[in-house]
C-alpha cells in the first residue's frame, strides 16, 4: 500500500450513469489483485475532504481502469477529470478474490455497478477455469456488460433479459449447477448479497463476495467499515478483512 500520483488517460460515460476512468499507474499495476480496492482524492482541494473508496475494475499493462455512477459530489469531481489530469491514488487495498480452488466453473452475479471489480478478475480466471455471468439490474439502463463477455440478464421490469431480480435468475437456472464443481463470485447492493447468501446456504454453494461501504482510511485505522460476523458479538473490518469475504463469515 503506498501513495500514487497517477495520470488520467481516458475517462469515458459508458453507460446511463456509468463513467470507466483510465489512468496510468505502472507501479500500482504490478502489485494489484483482482478484487482489491483504491482510496482516491477526488481533488487537489480539501474538498470533499475524505477520500473516495473504488473497485479496481481492470488492469491492462501501466493503466489501470475504476468503473464509477455518478450519485454525489465525489464521483460528480471525478467524472469530469480528462486526459492530462493527476490523480492520487491510495492502494491497493484489501484482500481479493480466489483464483485457485476445487472449482470448475465460476459463476458470476453482479447488480448494477456491482460489475466493478469483476472485468480483471474475469481476465485472469478465463486462463483456469469456465465462467458464466449473470448479472442484474432495474431496467436495461442499469445493466453494465464492460469486461464480462458473455452475459445471461435479468432486469426487474423486464426491459432486458429475464423479468425479475439476479438472485430470481439464479433460482430459475440452478439446474445448470448441479453439472460440474461451482463457486460463485457476487458483488451489489446489501438486499442482493442477502438474497445470494439464502441461496448459497439452500443450494450448498461455495460463494465470496465484495462487499461496500463507506471507507474514510481504507486500512483500519478509523474502524469505520464494520460488517457483522457470522460468529456471534463479533465483526469484521470492510477495508481490512475485506473486501472479499466468504459469504458464510458475514451478516448482511
Amino acid at each position: 500500500m503506498q501513495i500514487n500520483i497517477t495520470q488520467v488517460e481516458s475517462n469515458i460515460q459508458i453507460g446511463k450513469n456509468t463513467y470507466l476512468i483510465k489512468v496510468y499507474a505502472p507501479v500500482l499495476a504490478s502489485e494489484i489483485k483482482p478484487g482489491q480496492f483504491c482510496n482516491i482524492k477526488v481533488s487537489d482541494t480539501s474538498y470533499p475532504l475524505l477520500r473516495r473508496p473504488f473497485s479496481i475494475c481492470d488492469v491492462e499493462g501501466d493503466f489501470i481502469f475504476f468503473m464509477f455512477d455518478v450519485h454525489g459530489e465525489g464521483t460528480k469531481i471525478l467524472a469530469e477529470k480528462k486526459k492530462g489530469d493527476k490523480l492520487d491514488i491510495l492502494g491497493p487495498l484489501g484482500n481479493g478474490f480466489t483464483l485457485d480452488g476445487d472449482f470448475q466453473i465460476a459463476v458470476i452475479v453482479a447488480g448494477g455497478i456491482g460489475v466493478a471489480p469483476f472485468p480483471y478478475f474475469i481476465r485472469l480466471l478465463k486462463n483456469k477455469k469456465n465462467v458464466i455471468s449473470y448479472l442484474g439490474g432495474k431496467s436495461k439502463d442499469n445493466v453494465i456488460t464492460y469486461g464480462i463477455g458473455s452475459t445471461i440478464i435479468s432486469t426487474d421490469d423486464g426491459s432486458e433479459g429475464y423479468k425479475g431480480t439476479v438472485i430470481d435468475l439464479l433460482e430459475n437456472e440452478k439446474e445448470k449447477f448441479a453439472v460440474g464443481r461451482i463457486k460463485i463470485f457476487g458483488c451489489g447492493p446489501n438486499p442482493m448479497l442477502r438474497s445470494l447468501r439464502e441461496f448459497c446456504i439452500i443450494n450448498n454453494l461455495e460463494c465470496e463476495v465484495s462487499t461496500e461501504a463507506a471507507m474514510a482510511c481504507g486500512f483500519g485505522i478509523c474502524q469505520g467499515c464494520p460488517v457483522s460476523s457470522s460468529e456471534k458479538d463479533k465483526y469484521h473490518l470492510v477495508c481490512k478483512d475485506g473486501p472479499v469475504f466468504n459469504i458464510k463469515d458475514i451478516e448482511l
